[in-house]
């Protein structure tokens, strides 16, 4: 596990980063505007923008994660596929498989928070001396993070957005933000985890760091459904 949150702990420091990519292909007839985000799971019909002074069409946003560019940018792996080459019908099929991870996305998102609570109860009954417990504190941390950083991974991989997202104070910027700190605090919960038997004066640290991550994560949850 320890393994697991030192990969992931790549994704704290680069998933406030925005790479810098877009692509631009001609077209005649397509004169729409709109937006797809990660929460929102509306047909991409009438979603690309087309340029002002070009009458060519912009298939992706200037500003996504380098995780997606790596996979649905201009040159990423999946544009090897023929089926998602950068047309306007791929980034459609895109925009369906974007809204299906969305879905599973926050699936695993509630399950964490289940786990989460199931975590903190028996972990506390585990530092009672409730040594009956422990077998459950395992399997419930087991769950918490198998569905955490699954959501996770369904969220820094899906294909980008059509059009980068509204600046300001909106729910979704709200939502990312959380998301930083309680992917920061998962990731310490988990270290400190590891550190614990042989460090137990970490417990109240360890404790503190579980604490954060579920309220962010619940937060966060609250946010984006509003």
């Amino acid at each position: 596990m320890r393994k697991l949150s030192v990969f992931f702990i790549l994704f704290l420091f680069v998933l406030p980063l925005r790479a810098q990519d877009s692509l631009m292909v001609q077209t005649d007839s397509i004169n729409v505007s709109g937006e797809i985000s990660l929460t929102d799971s509306s047909t991409v019909a009438g979603i690309v923008s087309e340029a002002p002074d070009s009458g060519r069409q912009i298939l992706l946003p200037s500003h996504y994660l380098f995780t997606q560019r790596w996979l649905w940018g201009e040159n990423g792996l999946m544009r090897k596929n023929d089926k998602f080459k950068l047309t306007l019908d791929a980034r459609e099929r895109e925009m369906e498989i974007r809204a299906k991870m969305n879905q599973i996305h926050r699936i695993a998102g509630y399950v964490s928070l289940a786990g989460m609570i199931g975590s903190g109860i028996t972990g506390q009954m585990t530092y009672n001396g409730n040594n009956q417990a422990k077998s459950a504190h395992q399997i419930f941390t087991g769950l918490t993070n198998f569905s955490y950083f699954g959501s996770l991974a369904l969220a820094v991989f899906s294909p980008p957005p059509m059009r980068d997202r509204e600046a300001g104070f909106t729910k979704l910027n709200i939502h990312k933000m959380l998301a930083i700190v309680h992917v920061t605090s998962m990731l310490a919960t988990n270290i400190l985890s590891g550190m614990l038997e042989q460090n137990p004066s970490l417990v109240p640290y360890h404790r503190a760091a579980a604490i954060t991550a579920f309220s962010t994560l619940f937060m966060a949850t609250v946010v984006i459904n509003l």
